[in-house]
């Protein structure tokens, strides 16, 4: 009957309407991979790659909005801002409220700007309460981009290549990001190589940290550990002495033989003092003698009379 293909001589018809060329070539060709699917925005007649194209051509016309990162710190308020300029903490953008009010601080904000040539992006009342999240910007903010933690190795590895024996300052439960500034602060006059704090239940490098340190965070590392106890033991195999601050310490700040070796300082909180795990891993427990044993003192002058101490001893 007419179009069967079992009749002698007979061509079979392919969907395409064209005549299967045998066996060959063509069903070889059909099995070859053609490799991965390019992704939608890499192929020129897809929507995704034409959109892209429009919002590419788009953004060199005309600058881009800001943006709120997660891995941003942000400094609002005017004073705060014109503080942290002074301190010349890491301030990548300026940001202004359209229609601000123009006062002193905000000039001195646009001269300290200009100076340290950071960008300056004015940018609506709604999209600055988006970008600090809500806070009393009064129309200024400064945006800086978050702390690059050194690893706990490279605070001995600095002291290796100054060729000085190691002082590292180690925080056990500080919460208070102003005592971190202080501390690092303290640590950057006396000759510290570094300061170690835990990844948690401790204060970071905040923009609170940065104004209190005045500058010393741009030249002191500051680690993080996510196990205080074994970081330390870490350091003792490395030849170091692990000492910490306690007011019932065996041993008498003056009377610190181990100041001039190798030495990691640990100072605990105001209020719990050092965690029971770190304070048994400690070499030694120090005491700062003081004319009243009711007084204490806080965690960032306490590290300031103890490194100040080794840094005597050391000279």
């Amino acid at each position: 009957m007419a179009g069967n293909s079992q009749r002698k001589g007979a061509i079979r018809k392919s969907g395409k309407g064209n005549p299967t060329a045998g066996s060959g070539g063509r069903v070889r060709r059909g099995l070859e991979g053609k490799g991965p699917t390019p992704k939608a925005k890499d192929r020129p007649y897809h929507q995704a790659h034409k959109a892209a194209k429009r919002v590419e051509k788009e953004g060199a016309r005309r600058p881009r909005k800001p943006s709120r990162g997660g891995d941003s710190e942000w400094v609002a308020g005017r004073n705060s801002v014109v503080e942290a300029l002074r301190s010349h903490m890491p301030v990548t953008t300026l940001y202004v409220a359209e229609g601000a009010e123009r006062d002193g601080r905000l000039r001195e904000a646009f001269e300290l700007a200009a100076e340290q040539g950071i960008s300056l992006l004015e940018a609506p009342r709604a999209e600055l309460d988006r970008l600090t999240a809500g806070a009393v910007h009064q129309g200024l903010a400064a945006r800086m981009p978050a702390y690059e933690y050194a690893h706990p190795d490279d605070l001995l590895a600095l002291a290796a290549e100054r060729g000085e024996k190691p002082l590292i300052v180690a925080l056990d439960q500080v919460t208070d990001p102003r005592n971190l500034g202080a501390i690092i602060r303290s640590a950057g006059g006396f000759g510290a190589h570094g300061v170690l704090i835990p990844e948690r239940r401790a204060a970071g490098m905040t923009a609170s940290a940065w104004k209190t340190s005045a500058g010393a965070a741009a030249r002191v590392p500051v680690a993080q550990t996510v196990n205080l106890t074994r970081q330390l033991k870490a350091y003792q195999e490395a030849g170091c002495m692990v000492v910490g601050l306690a007011a019932d310490g065996d041993v008498s700040l003056p009377d610190l033989e181990l100041a001039t070796g190798p030495l990691v300082l640990v100072v605990g909180s105001e209020g719990k003092g050092l965690g029971r795990l770190v304070s048994e891993t400690c070499d030694q427990l120090l005491s700062i003698p003081m004319a009243a044993e009711l007084e204490s003192l806080n965690a960032g002058v306490a590290a300031s009379i103890a490194l100040y101490s080794v840094a005597q001893a050391r000279s």
